[in-house]
């Protein structure tokens, strides 16, 4: 909506109201509309103020206000406004729109306050409203504001202040210069005239006006009588804020301040005043001050004098003798704090007033002033416990503690009622006003004024003059240091020198003021904030005074004001760590917990507070301490470039803050628990979660965030890595202060020490005081020193940090201050320990690090470093004294050495004479340290002896002669450089050498063993490489040859060391370094090796070893016997290497070679079995060597082989005595054996080779011999032999196994001796006896029997195969060979189950098959050839025959009750039949064999063939429990069981058991048909012979069953028969039936001699009776047997009960293989048929008919 259309509605609202009363006003009003809405919208209408209808627009204006209605005047007033606004209005209608308003204005309020819009509307819309106009309207807001209505009057005075500085602003806005006619003249108060524009004529009248009606005088152009004087002011106030700019440009305004406003100021302030007068008066006259120092500097002179005075209670009355009220002084201290924010305005004002000599000295008396301010009431501010630190509270007194209790009382009381009390301290929540006092305007009298709110102001006013200073130099410090991009290490820069700067320069000047200002305000300054440091004060005003020392701590150093810096710096000191805490912290104990109940009452609190003797907490720093450290630490740290000496101050600070923060913690430890009240004097609340979740963790100062000690220790840390930013004058004043500090503090503690030993020393002495000052300082003493020195530590840190410095730049600057001190301190022998190894420690990790860093410097550089680091690194390790102190600082020199070497060994240009100089120092004894000087000059450093350079004049020590203990240490540290130096053999010359061989012979002989051996084994080792490689060149070959020997010689010293591993290691290096080096030796050289080195060693050893007692500790013989064993095993590898190439060529190689057998042969007789293993490995590793000699090689090869092989058939000798074969204990071992067979095995095949020839049978039969005797030797050890051979036996079988069978008699020597070994198994009753282990039975032995079985297992199927190889060689046969095969093949095919297991982890074959498959392997081609060997006796061939049919017979009987049957087991036995019908019941029937031999083996076929025997239980009463009628005692069953066992067959229901096997019985039996029957045509002469010989057996067992059978039928009546006897009986009968007799075989076995009629039948009998010739005739039939059992026959076919049963069609199944139900005929038989049958055949036989 526009402007123009709120004017019409303006006007209708108008007309509306006016309608019926006021006529005219409704009509001009319609009349002012009609013309709005007829030309609103024609071309060219405006509404200008000169235009033609401005006059019918303002009518009802006019009118509406004439009305006197207030409505109408209220609506009148609004169109007005809106004309005005639409700049309608003209100007020669102002003065009646005045007037009107004038005539309105007491209508009420409603019309006042439109007429005050209209009025502002008006005047800031006519900018040519001047003069009387202007001031006709002023007038109107004058008298409105003069108003007892309050919104009227303050409506009124705000209108009227901005139309007042609307005045102000024209003049501003109007800059376009006034022609001549508008200016007018006026006199100014000083006389002069001058013209002003309109606009600045106004504002000329109206300020001279208001100055005026304040001081109570008549004004010039406005027409009031007068103004209140609080509004005058208020007035000049808003004039003097907006527009103190336009009072600097426009003199003559200016002159009003000087003329009316200054004095009125003074006289207000001067005389006795209303709080608002002297309040407003206040703020102008601050205004003055601030905004027109410069121009009025007089009177801001004296106004600020006024202030200051009031401040400091100086000017305490008014002018007419009446007392100040407080808040005067309060409101001149607000004012002085706005002033003091100002820096600016603070410079200008020390450059008017103090500046000169002779000045007022403005500054300095503000600062006095503030300065009393805040000390005059120290009972008020209070006392901070916090800046005391933390436990150092004494308090012992009841009393003290009965007040603690009171004061918790009194806080329980109070927080519970709610009343609000508050401790001495300064707060800014409870010392600050809502609203400063000066701002308080709407105050009629003064407000309440916290007490101590007057001394916040002070503080504030002290920051404020602080931060200006920061603010201004600090930029400006920054502006004359930049820091430039890319400009390599920022360095740290010094103070800022003024005095040679140009003056010219605007910031110089500047700063030079400043200087000033701090020069004459530090002490004030100071003192002050200090005084309030230690006040109570809240953690705002804390951080705020903290932050002004810090900025006046910065700012005095930046401008190189030394002693300002140095007191801020001093206090910051004091403020962070109280002397107190540090005093306290060494005599703190923490208190002990009762071990009674964990809590504690209020009276038992109050008992332990007052009998406490200690502080409940350690002694520690509080946060404001804490913080006042940072401050501290940045602080110097900013000006880390300019302290110079005064580094000494802040790092004494620093000592003792890391002392307290990490000697004992800060943090606080359990106490007893109190109640809460009495905690809280004693301890420092801390924060917990409820305080962070509350915001008050959030809300604290950032000065007090991050006071941990972690923060802090690190905030130091930063502040020793600034030392990089600084440049070397600086660093070295940093260095020196650091050096001065721990000198002080060691001289501290000598002094301790000397007061304790020298009580009586003057308490004014030097030392005395010098610690009493240093005590004074918070650094304390105990009986128990410090850990460790604050400062020796951060030397050895900033030296890391520097090492550059230390390097590059000049020694003084850094190096000499440094390692000097180090280097006293650790050779100080009065210092405390802890202190000497601090020093050491830090001057070690400094050295250590200056070699690495020293790289690409130019060659002499790099030396010059290395000397002077090794000259300084010598000066620790040979310090004097036999102290622990002085041997750890040696050692731990020697490790930095190490360090050094292990990095840049290879980067020495110098100092090895000094390095080994340093390593042999440890081998000498050390002495005890003089008590002398602090430090020991190196001249006074004892010589070190000449290192011996031959061996001869060094013995071996014992382990007895070692007593240096305390040089252990230094040995093992000073050993590894050596090891490093040995790694750089390539640096030194040849007399360095020699002195690295003489110093690693002295290492040889420390008590340290593993440094002895590695000296021994691996550097002498090195050493002798580095020769041997220096011997290449031909012109130093002699030089080093001479060396190399000389480190022979040096080894073989320590080669008789008493300890073992010394001797060990330095036989292994002198042997490798022959090996390494052997082939360049000439052959005189080697010469003197063998007899000078080698064969010497071994008598030396020997020789040793001897002198030791038999008695002695076993491992002390162990030890001599493994020298022994290294020496003969390098030995053996010499002369593996070197035999061929070089040993060989000797000229007495022959004495050479049977002194080294000789020496061999003795260690075998006469040493322990450890050496006899390696005695003989030696000489089968030098036997190899020979490999396949030729030529004269060959000839030697030969006499070196009989040469051994008699020392080896002595040995064998010695070892088959029976002396020597004690069961068990034998002396020699497995090792042994298998050492000394090896060495036959390679002498055999060397001695074959250089023979050309195998040995002769006499030898080979003595070598055979001696290898049974070793078999079957007692080992001391046992080695398990059931799986695999031993190696023992492995080895023995290999030489058996090479001999050549072509030698005759070889064959039967293998094969007997093979036979022999079979039976070893089961006859040896060699056993390793071993003491039991039970604690019961101390004589409980136990034994572990040899067994022989992976022997056994391994010779059977050999001696099967050998046996086929040489069948048909006949002195087997003639010499007991094949006897002797076939008892070893018997022994376990007789014991069969009860062998021995053929294995523990395997599935081996068990012994009796291998044994069996080997015999039948040995049956099939030793039958058909015994009894044709012509040259072998009927008696050999009887043997023969006999001892195979005893293998028989022990397979057939063998116990097998102990196995189940198995149907492999089967399989196996009917092999082992078939074998038998086939390959030996053919020649078993030879005429050579005996007929016995063949009777005999029926008969065990016999007896094989049992299927069952009778049985009876325990009581001899039948199993099956049925009684027999005419067997009524035990008595009788014994007889008739008895009878049964004798052959004689009789009735019994006794039971029968199934013997094992039943199957195998049938085969034997089957078997025993075979032979008796003429199934096999071949051999016929033979089969009759046996059939003859062994019918009688066949007989006699079918009679027995078929008779059995009959007799028990009887018995058993309707009783079931047993199973097995009926199938018996039915295959005999059956057999029985198919059985065919050779003619006349029965005959022939019923004669005098079977083996004769056999096959030579003589003529029938001759007898004439029939029954004599009846039966000879049926005895010559094939079936002759049916004749012999007729009887049998016919009772089984007429018993009362037949014996029945399905069987297979053939009976027994012959073949196990064969049984599958599937393809198996059953057929059913029956023994009455079967009898039946057979006597029908019988029948046929006779030839009858049917």
């Amino acid at each position: 909506m526009s402007s123009l259309t709120l004017l019409v509605s303006e006007l209708q609202a108008l007309a509306t109201e006016t309608r019926r009363r006021y006529p005219d006003v409704r009509e001009a009003a319609d009349k002012a509309i009609a013309v709005l809405r007829a030309n609103s919208g024609a071309e060219g209408f405006s509404l200008s103020v000169e235009g033609p209808y401005s006059d019918e627009l303002l009518r009802p204006v006019f009118l509406g206000c004439v009305s006197k209605n207030v409505k109408v005047i209220s609506l009148s007033l609004g169109a007005l406004q809106r004309l005005i606004a639409l700049k309608s209005v003209p100007q020669r209608a102002l003065p009646h729109v005045l007037g009107t308003m004038g005539e309105v204005m007491s209508q009420g309020v409603d019309i006042q306050l439109r007429i005050l819009q209209v009025l502002l509307s008006l005047v800031t819309n006519f900018l040519n409203m001047h003069g009387m106009v202007l001031g006709d309207a002023l007038l109107l807001c004058f008298r409105l504001q003069e108003s007892r209505i309050a919104v009227v009057s303050s409506t009124a005075a705000a209108t009227l202040r901005q139309l007042v500085m609307f005045i102000f602003e024209k003049v501003v806005i109007d800059t376009a210069p006034a022609p001549a006619e508008e200016l007018q003249s006026v006199r100014l108060p000083d006389g002069t005239v001058a013209q002003l524009k309109p606009s600045e004529l106004d504002a000329y009248c109206v300020f001279e006006d208001l100055c005026l009606l304040a001081n109570m005088e008549p004004p010039r152009s406005l027409r009031l009588e007068s103004l209140p004087k609080t509004f005058s002011l208020e007035l000049i106030e808003s004039v003097l804020t907006n527009y103190h700019g336009l009072f600097h440009q426009r003199p003559e305004i200016l002159l009003l301040l000087r003329h009316h406003l200054s004095p009125l100021l003074l006289k207000s302030l001067s005389e006795k005043a209303a709080f608002p007068l002297s309040l407003r008066s206040t703020r102008v006259v601050f205004i003055l001050l601030k905004q027109f120092s410069d121009k009025l500097a007089t009177e801001s002179e004296v106004f600020a004098m006024m202030l200051i005075k009031l401040i400091s209670g100086e000017e305490t009355a008014t002018s007419d003798g009446s007392r100040r009220p407080s808040w005067m002084r309060v409101l001149a201290t607000e004012v002085i704090r706005g002033l003091c924010g100002d820096a600016d305005l603070m410079r200008r004002y020390w450059q008017s007033y103090d500046s000169e000599a002779d000045g007022s000295r403005v500054f300095a008396s503000m600062i006095t002033a503030l300065k009393r301010l805040v000390t005059e009431r120290p009972g008020l501010l209070g006392t901070s416990q916090q800046m005391q630190g933390l436990g150092v509270q004494e308090s012992n007194k009841l009393e003290h503690v009965a007040g603690m209790v009171a004061n918790a009382a009194t806080t329980t009381v109070s927080g519970a009622l709610g009343i609000h009390s508050t401790a001495p301290g300064l707060s800014l929540e409870s010392c600050m006003m809502k609203l400063q006092c000066i701002d308080q305007l709407d105050k009629a009298d003064a407000p309440m004024i916290p007490e101590g709110y007057i001394y916040v102001l002070g503080l504030q006013c002290l920051v404020s003059i602080a931060d200006g200073f920061a603010s201004s130099v600090l930029p400006a410090f920054a502006t004359f240091n930049p820091k430039l991009p890319n400009s390599g290490p920022t360095r740290l820069p010094s103070a800022l020198d003024l005095d040679n700067s140009d003056p010219s320069n605007p910031l110089v000047a500047q700063l030079r003021v400043e200087r000033r200002m701090i020069e004459d305000g530090w002490p004030g300054l100071l003192a002050a904030l200090s005084f309030l440091m230690g006040t109570n004060l809240s953690d705002d005003l804390f951080s705020g005074t903290l932050a002004a020392l810090q900025a006046l701590t910065n700012v005095s150093g930046v401008l190189g004001l030394h002693t300002p810096r140095d007191a801020f710096l001093s206090s910051l000191s004091k403020l962070a760590i109280p002397a107190r805490v540090v005093s306290k912290l060494d005599s703190w104990v923490e208190p002990v917990t009762p071990r009674g109940g964990s809590g504690m009452g209020v009276v038992d609190g109050i008992a332990a507070l007052a009998g406490a003797s200690v502080s409940t907490q350690p002694p520690s720093l509080s946060d404001r301490n804490i913080a006042c450290l940072k401050v501290l630490i940045y602080s110097a740290t900013f000006l880390g470039g300019s302290l110079g000496p005064s580094w000494f101050n802040v790092l004494e600070a620093l000592q003792n803050a890391d002392y307290v923060l990490t000697g004992k913690g800060t943090r606080l430890t359990t106490t007893h628990k109190l109640p809460s009240a009495l905690l809280t004097a004693s301890r420092q609340p801390t924060l917990s979660m409820d305080h962070i979740k509350s915001g008050q963790l959030l809300d604290r100062p950032m000065v007090l965030m991050d006071v941990e000690p972690e923060h802090v220790l690190a905030a130091i840390q930063g502040l020793f890595e600034s030392t990089r930013d600084m440049d070397d004058v600086a660093f070295h004043h940093f260095a020196v202060a650091l050096c001065k500090l721990s000198a002080e503090m060691i001289e501290m503690q000598v002094s301790a020490d000397m007061d304790e030993t020298n009580p009586d020393e003057a308490p004014g002495s030097p030392t005395v005081a010098f610690a009493h000052r240093r005590r004074m300082s918070g650094i304390q003493l105990t009986r128990t020193p410090r850990s460790g020195d604050f400062s020796v530590s951060k030397l050895g840190a900033i030296s890391l940090l520097n090492i550059h410095r230390m390097i590059y730049a000049d020694g003084e600057v850094a190096w000499n201050p440094i390692t000097s001190h180090l280097v006293t301190i650790l050779r100080h022998h009065l210092a405390p320990s802890s202190l000497r190894l601090q020093a050491s420690q830090n001057l070690d990790n400094v050295l250590v690090v200056i070699p690495k860093a020293s790289t690409g410097l130019e060659p002499e550089h790099i030396k010059q470093v290395q000397q002077r680091t090794l000259d300084v690194l010598a000066l620790q390790v040979l310090t004097e004294g036999g102290s622990p102190t002085v041997a750890d600082i040696r050692r731990m020199g020697l490790e930095t050495l190490h360090q050094i070497l292990q990095t840049g060994s290879h980067t020495l240009l110098v100092g090895w004479e000094v390095i080994l100089e340093m390593l042999s120092s440890v081998c000498r004894p050390t002495t005890s340290a003089p008590m002398s000087a602090r430090l020991v000059s190196q001249e006074s450093l004892p010589n070190t002896p000449t290192v011996p350079t031959t061996p001869h004049t060094r013995g071996t020590p014992l382990l007895a002669t070692f007593t240096e203990k305390p040089n252990v240490p230094l040995i093992r540290s000073a050993f590894q450089s050596l090891t490093l130096v040995c790694d750089t053999l390539v640096s030194l010359s040849s007399e360095q050498l020699k002195l690295c061989i003489s110093t690693l012979g002295l290492f040889g002989r420390q008590l340290d063993t593993n440094i002895a051996l590695t000296a021994a084994e691996s550097l002498l080792w090195s050493v002798s490489d580095s020769i041997q490689m220096r011997r290449k060149d031909p012109q130093n070959e002699g030089q080093y040859n001479d060396l190399w020997m000389y480190l022979l010689a040096e080894l073989l010293v320590l080669c008789t060391d008493a300890r073992p591993e010394v001797r060990g290691g330095s036989i292994q290096t002198l042997f490798r370094t022959m090996q390494l080096y052997g082939l360049t030796l000439s052959l005189d050289m080697w010469h003197q090796c063998m007899w000078k080195i080698i064969f010497p060693l071994l008598d030396s050893l020997r020789n040793a070893a001897s002198l030791l007692s038999p008695d002695g500790e076993q491992s002390t013989l162990s030890a001599w016997d493994e020298s022994k064993i290294l020496a003969l095993q390098s030995i053996g590898t010499i002369f593996n290497d070197f035999l061929i190439s070089k040993l060989i060529q000797l000229e007495d190689f022959d004495k050479v070679w049977d002194t080294f057998v000789q020496h061999v042969q003795t260690s075998v007789l006469e040493d322990s079995n450890s050496i006899t293993t390696v005695a003989f490995r030696s000489i089968e590793k030098s036997l190899k060597s020979f490999r396949e000699p030729a030529g004269i090689n060959k000839n030697i090869a030969d006499r070196s082989c009989e040469s051994l092989w008699r020392s080896w058939e002595t040995i064998g000798s010695q070892i088959a005595l029976p002396n020597n074969r004690t069961p068990g204990h034998g002396r020699y071992t497995q090792d042994n054996l298998v050492a000394l067979v090896d060495v036959v095995k390679t002498l055999r095949t060397l001695s074959k080779y250089a023979k050309s020839s195998e040995w002769t049978i006499e030898r080979l039969e003595s070598l055979a011999g001696i290898l049974k005797a070793i078999m079957t030797y007692p080992c001391s050890d046992f080695r398990p032999d059931v799986d695999a051979l031993t190696p023992l036996q492995s080895n023995i079988l290999a030489i058996f196994e090479s001999i050549d069978l072509l030698v005759p008699g070889a064959p039967s020597l293998l094969l007997g001796d093979l036979a022999h070994f079979v039976t070893l198994a089961f006859t040896s009753s060699s056993d390793l006896h071993e003491l039991s282990t039970s604690p019961r039975v101390n004589d409980n032995i136990k034994v572990k029997k040899v067994t022989y079985i992976a022997l056994c297992k391994r010779v059977m199927p050999l001696l099967a195969h050998l046996y086929s190889r040489f069948k048909n060689l006949a002195d087997i046969y003639g010499n007991g060979t094949v006897e002797a095969v076939l008892t070893a093949y018997s022994i376990p095919i007789k014991l069969k189950y009860n062998c021995p297991a053929p294995s523990k982890f395997g599935a081996d074959l068990p012994l009796w098959k291998l044994a069996s498959t080997s015999f039948i392997s040995v049956a099939k081609d030793c039958s058909p050839r015994i009894s044709e060997m012509k040259d072998a006796s009927d008696e050999r061939v009887a043997k023969i025959w006999r001892k195979l049919l005893e293998v028989i017979e022990g397979a057939l009987l063998a116990d097998c009750s102990s196995a189940a049957d198995d149907p492999i087991d089967e399989e196996f036995d009917h092999i082992f039949i078939a074998v038998i019908a086939t390959h030996i019941a053919a020649y078993l029937g030879h005429p050579r064999i005996p007929d016995d031999i063949i009777v005999g083996f029926g008969q065990v076929l016999q007896e094989a063939s049992k299927i069952h025997e009778i049985t009876a239980d325990s009581h001899g009463t039948p199993s099956n429990g049925d009684s027999i009628p005419h067997i009524s005692e035990d008595k009788e069953q014994v007889d008739e069981t008895n009878k049964l066992e004798s052959g004689q067959v009789i009735a019994t229901t006794v039971s029968t058991s199934i013997l094992p096997r039943e199957r195998f019985s049938y085969w034997c039996f089957d078997l025993l048909f075979l032979l008796c029957s003429d199934e096999a045509n071949d051999q016929e002469v033979n089969r009759r012979r046996v059939a003859a010989l062994c019918l009688q057996n066949l007989l006699s067992r079918v009679s027995q069953v078929l008779l059995s059978y009959c007799l028990d039928i009887e018995l058993y009546g309707d009783m079931p028969f047993p199973r097995a006897r009926e199938e018996e009986v039915l295959y005999v009968l059956n057999k029985l039936l198919s059985l065919k007799l050779w003619t006349g075989s029965l005959w022939a076995s019923r004669s005098e001699n079977p083996s004769n009629f056999s096959s030579n039948m003589p003529e029938l009998t001759k007898s004439t009776d029939p029954q004599e010739r009846a039966r000879d005739l049926a005895y010559r039939s094939q079936r002759a047997h049916l004749f012999y059992c007729y009887n049998l026959l016919i009772r089984v076919a007429t018993a009362a009960k037949s014996a029945t049963a399905w069987l297979p069609e053939k009976l027994i199944v012959a073949d196990p293989t064969v049984g599958s139900t599937e393809s198996t005929q059953y057929v059913h038989y029956d023994s009455r048929k079967l009898a039946t049958a057979c006597l029908q055949v019988l029948g046929q036989e006779m030839g009858l008919p049917w």
